[in-house]
């Protein structure tokens, strides 16, 4: 009884000391992002001191930011151009991986790996080769320009392949001797089965558009067409000494993914878990 009871209590204590370091990492985690909404709630000299509250709060910084016509232009650039690629990606990425998934042609497998060949070529290498197409095609300073290179994802089409193939052949088939059309197979009857993929996959998609800095600050010199982490970028430049109003900015930009995840965090933590069981 004596040796169970230690045993007991040591995984107890191992719980616990799992527990503590799981709390240390998410307080350090979440301590930058507390202390850049306390320095937006300040003002004066107040933003050189360290505390974890503002002797007198205020909102005038929040005020001023949305006062300014640029930002919530920014925002809604941003807003538009992350739900864009969102619908788009989970159209085109789905509709190629259920085709690799569910039909047997010549090439099949080398085209999956040139899918899969697109996620290890770096963003900084593709930069190039995407300005000259944007500036050839006239897609510079445009929202198209801003959006194509996000159109379409190696890694969403890798995703929903794994998913469909777990869809059973045989409800396809059946939906075929019913005489339906392939479109309307895939949209009815697969696309269902495989919503914890699509839920992960328009939440990752979104996430990645709306925090994208580099390409849209390359292919964008109209400051209207600025998306939020551009203009965000350009504002600070501007207010270089305004800490408290560059915090604000950044909690204002930072309120969307948030939501996202607050709302939506169980479809994430479930569309990963299944991707790893996904083969």
């Amino acid at each position: 009884m004596n040796g169970a009871t230690g045993i007991a209590r040591r995984r107890d204590l191992g719980r616990w000391g799992i527990w503590a370091l799981l709390f240390l990492g998410g307080l350090l985690m979440v301590l930058p992002l507390w202390l850049a909404f306390v320095t937006s709630l300040k003002q004066g000299a107040e933003v050189f001191t360290l505390s974890m509250w503002p002797a007198q709060p205020t909102l005038a910084n929040y005020a001023k930011i949305l006062g300014d016509g640029r930002f919530p232009l920014w925002f809604l650039n941003s807003v538009l151009v992350a739900l864009a690629t969102t619908a788009s990606v989970l159209f085109f990425d789905s509709l190629v991986g259920y085709t690799l998934a569910k039909y047997r042609f010549r090439g099949r497998g080398l085209v999956f790996v040139l899918i899969l060949s697109t996620m290890m070529v770096p963003t900084e290498m593709l930069v190039i080769p995407w300005y000259v197409m944007a500036r050839s095609f006239g897609w510079i300073d445009t929202y198209w320009g801003i959006m194509f290179p996000g159109l379409m994802t190696g890694f969403g089409t890798f995703l929903m392949r794994q998913f469909f193939n777990s869809v059973p052949d045989e409800l396809l088939d059946a939906a075929r001797v019913d005489g339906l059309s392939e479109f309307r197979i895939w949209w009815t009857i697969a696309m269902p089965l495989v919503r914890p993929a699509l839920a992960a996959l328009a939440i990752f998609t979104f996430l990645s558009n709306w925090s994208a800095f580099l390409w849209p600050l390359i292919v964008t010199n109209d400051r209207t067409l600025y998306t939020l982490p551009v203009g965000l970028a350009f504002f600070s430049g501007e207010n270089s000494t305004e800490w408290p109003l560059v915090m604000a900015g950044a909690a204002v930009a930072t309120v969307p993914t948030l939501l996202l995840f607050l709302f939506f965090q169980r479809q994430i933590i479930r569309g990963i878990a299944l991707t790893g069981l996904k083969g």
